[in-house]
């Protein structure tokens, strides 16, 4: 068997994408949601993860641009293995706990971002209806992780055995 030599073995590698989010949820259960500019579905706060970036580092950086909110993060909730779809190539996806908030605390939230329009408290129902499945699946795989104490890990949203 003949090696490649190092540099094309490197180009040879998987890429994938990466993003990270935040939960935080009220008393009552209610998620905080983001609605952004560019996409037609909610989000919860976070973002992609930038080249040499750590994940926890681009959850924290994204809650402060687009909520305004300078927290320290909670535990790591789910890490999500999303398979290709469409135009988006494989992923992975983090979900830490960003602990609780109030309606108050969301009601006076500054948002400087222009890609958010607006962010809100949701049931689980609500929150459901309005990010795309896969999202959906995590969120509840992230509150069921909150709740339980443990790490979800999961595909496309959904816990898996492992």
């Amino acid at each position: 068997m003949e090696l490649l030599p190092f540099d094309e073995y490197v180009r040879s590698l998987p890429r994938r994408r990466m993003a990270a989010g935040v939960l935080f949820r009220d008393a009552t259960g209610r998620v905080l949601l983001v609605e952004p500019s560019y996409k037609r579905f909610w989000d919860i706060p976070g973002g992609v993860v930038e080249a040499g970036e750590p994940p926890w580092e681009a959850a924290a950086r994204e809650v402060r641009e687009e909520v305004g909110l300078d927290r320290r993060l909670g535990r790591l909730l789910v890490i999500d293995n999303l398979s290709a779809s469409g135009r988006m190539p494989e992923g992975l996806m983090f979900v830490w706990d960003g602990g609780p908030i109030t309606e108050t605390e969301v009601d006076t939230l500054t948002l400087t971002d222009p890609e958010i329009v607006s962010a809100s408290l949701h049931t689980p129902e609500q929150a459901s209806a309005k990010v795309p499945p896969s999202l959906a699946a995590r969120l509840d795989s992230a509150a069921h992780a909150a709740d339980t104490g443990t790490l979800a890990l999961c595909q496309d949203g959904h816990r898996t055995a492992a």
